[in-house]
C-alpha cells in the first residue's frame, strides 16, 4: 500500500525512544479502577471479538462498530492518529469485501487488558478504489471496562520483504567503548510511557543495550513491515545511529492503572527516506514497568500533482 521506510532495519527498537520534550496530549479519561474484575479471557474469545469488529465494517454497520470501541480509543494509521470519532468517520470510506486472518496470538497484559497480534489480507475498496493486494501485520489492544470488553487501540503495517542487513559498525577504540559504558545506575521506568521512551532513547545513545533489554518483558514482541521480532532479536538490532532520527507528535494513553501506551512520529533527517509512526505498550510487571509490544507503520507520502490528476 505504501513504501516502507528504507531505514527500517535501523529502527528495530526505536519504539522505545524519544529525543523530543513531550506532553501527555491524549490521556485517557477512563481509568480501569472501576472495572469489574474477572478471570483472564481465553484467546479464542478475544479472537472472536476482533473478527466481529471487522465484520461490522463488512456490513457497513458503523453504529455496531462504534459500540465495540472504548471512549478513549486510538487508531494509528499511515495517515495519522485517530480518536474514536475520527476513525468512525474514516472507515466509512473503507469497504472490505473479504478478509483472511492468520497467525493469531494473544499476549495478556493483565486480567482486564490483552494484546492481539495477527496477519490479515484484505479485499475491497478504499475511497472508491481497490485496496492494493498484500498481507498486513496487525496489533489490537482490548480492555475490560465495567465488565464489557472494548477495543482500545489498533495499528497495522504492510508486510514487506526484509532489506539486506546493514554493514557491521566500524570498530571503536577501547577508549571509546569505555566512554560509551554508563557508570551511573540506569534510571527506572514508571507509569509515564513517554518518560519511559526517553529513558530508553538514552540507553540507545549510550549503547547500553543491557539496560535496554532489562526494560523489555520476556514476551516482548516488535512488529515492523519487514519482520516480527522477539526480545532477543530486537535487542540485537538496537545498535543504530540515533542522531539520524527526529521524533515528534507524541501522544500517550492509559489502558488501566497498570498499562499505558505511547505513540509518536519518526522522521529521518534524510529527506529521501519516509517517516514512520510507532507505538509501544508499557505494563507494570511486579512493580517494574516494561515494554510488551512495539509496532511501526510507514507513513503514506503525499501524492504529487501528476498522481492526483490520475485519480
Amino acid at each position: 500500500m505504501k513504501k516502507i521506510l528504507a531505514l527500517v532495519s535501523f529502527l528495530l527498537v526505536v519504539a522505545a525512544c524519544t529525543t523530543q520534550p513531550s506532553t501527555n496530549t491524549n490521556k485517557a479519561s477512563n481509568s480501569n479502577s472501576a472495572t469489574a474484575k474477572s478471570a483472564a479471557p481465553s484467546a479464542d474469545e478475544m479472537f472472536a471479538k476482533e473478527k466481529a469488529a471487522w465484520d461490522t465494517l463488512k456490513q457497513k454497520d458503523y453504529d455496531a462498530f462504534g459500540n465495540m470501541l472504548a471512549s478513549d480509543y486510538i487508531e494509528v494509521t499511515d495517515e495519522g492518529v485517530f480518536d474514536k470519532a475520527g476513525i468512525i468517520a474514516v472507515v466509512k470510506d473503507f469497504v472490505p469485501t473479504d478478509i483472511t486472518f492468520s497467525d493469531w496470538k494473544m499476549l495478556p497484559i493483565d486480567n482486564d487488558a490483552v494484546i492481539l497480534t495477527y496477519n490479515l489480507t484484505l479485499k475491497g475498496l478504499e475511497k472508491g478504489k481497490e485496496i492494493q493486494p498484500g498481507p498486513q501485520h496487525a496489533a489490537a489492544v482490548w480492555v475490560n471496562r465495567d465488565g464489557k470488553w472494548l477495543a482500545f487501540c489498533f495499528q497495522q503495517t504492510p508486510v514487506k520483504d526484509a532489506p539486506p542487513p546493514p554493514p557491521p559498525p566500524a570498530n571503536t577504540s577501547k577508549a571509546e567503548k569505555t566512554a560509551a559504558s554508563p557508570a551511573a545506575k540506569a534510571p527506572e521506568t514508571g507509569p509515564d510511557p513517554i518518560a519511559n521512551e526517553k529513558i530508553v532513547w538514552d540507553f540507545f545513545k549510550s549503547k547500553n543495550l543491557d539496560a535496554f533489554a532489562a526494560v523489555l518483558d520476556p514476551a516482548f514482541v516488535e512488529i515492523e513491515s519487514n519482520m516480527v521480532m522477539d526480545k532477543a532479536t530486537a535487542v540485537k538490532g538496537a545498535d543504530f545511529d540515533t542522531s539520524q532520527l527526529e521524533l515528534s507528535e507524541w501522544k500517550s494513553a492509559k489502558l488501566d492503572n497498570d498499562a499505558a501506551l505511547a505513540t509518536f512520529l519518526v522522521t529521518p533527517k534524510d529527506p529521501k527516506m519516509s517517516q514512520e509512526r510507532h507505538t509501544t505498550i508499557w505494563a507494570n510487571r511486579g512493580g517494574k514497568w516494561v515494554a510488551l509490544l512495539h509496532i511501526g507503520t510507514p507513513v503514506m507520502k503525499p501524492m504529487t500533482p501528476s498522481e492526483m490528476k490520475k485519480m
